[in-house]
């Protein structure tokens, strides 16, 4: 009985030990907690974004992987690549941005 006792509770505790494995971040995955940061991040610039009165009116994509925020689409000047870029930075969580935006011509 001690034996079957002592096996069970090995067995629970690899369990908790692959479960807590499999929701750490890798350097190719970002873990739970990362993708719920990235996500409000994202959040909150396209919110500034769209409450910008120069910028609301532009198609601006923007995506976050580990706090890098990744601004693209096309805008009609270089003033705009600016100001989005600016707001983007102004963000909590943000560790750089990759301000891929396009001047039309």
């Amino acid at each position: 009985m001690k034996r079957r006792n002592i096996v069970i509770h090995c067995l629970v505790l690899i369990m908790l030990i692959a479960t807590f494995s499999a929701c750490a971040s890798t350097s190719k995955q970002s873990g739970t907690g990362e993708y719920v940061d990235d996500s409000v991040i994202t959040t909150k610039v396209k919110s500034m974004l769209a409450a910008d009165d120069f910028l609301k009116s532009f198609e601006i994509s923007v995506e976050t992987y580990k706090g890098v925020v990744q601004l693209s689409g096309f805008v009609d000047s270089q003033k705009a690549v600016d100001t989005a870029g600016q707001i983007a930075k102004s963000v909590g969580g943000v560790k750089s941005v990759n301000n891929n935006l396009n001047v039309k011509k």
